[in-house]
């Protein structure tokens, strides 16, 4: 009687194979780098939703922005809740001790939450920046871009 099928030997040498083809294809992709391009993306997206949505706010109110009364020219704002320990955030920009919070966005429907660093962010310490210079150009950022991709807009 002839049986048909594979020996243990031909299983394990397949099995092998396919093992050292799945580490190579692993190692060629790079999946830290993989992860960094995707949080950079998102932070990308997120940066332009609050650009954005700072730009209608400040359009509907007619110059004003949101939190006016805390917002100077020329400093640089976290975004957050926390009352403290924001400087310390994005490294080589200059930003206040206290995050700025935009909750008077949330209020005005501009935007349904302040967006978070996919990374480090939490809603004390969003992770993202402000700037406005000349009372009218806004510059949003983010203090985490991996890669060394410096993530900022300005409108």
């Amino acid at each position: 009687m002839k049986r048909s099928g594979f020996t243990l030997i031909e299983l394990l040498i397949v099995v092998g194979i396919i093992a050292i083809l799945v580490v190579v294809v692993f190692a060629s992709l790079n999946p830290v780098e993989l992860f960094g391009k995707s949080r950079n993306a998102q932070r990308w997206v997120n940066v332009s939703e609050l650009l954005t949505a700072l730009h209608v706010y400040t359009i509907q109110n007619e110059g004003i922005v949101p939190n006016q009364n805390q917002w100077t020219d020329g400093v640089y704002y976290v975004l957050g809740t926390k009352t403290k320990a924001c400087a310390e955030t994005c490294g080589a920009i200059p930003v206040l001790d206290q995050c700025l919070n935009l909750t008077d966005l949330l209020k005005a429907k501009g935007i349904s939450q302040i967006p978070i660093d996919p990374l480090q962010g939490n809603e004390g310490n969003t992770g993202y920046y402000v700037y406005r210079e000349n009372g009218t150009i806004i510059t949003v950022g983010a203090c985490f871009g991996e890669q060394n991709t410096n993530i900022k807009l300005s409108r």
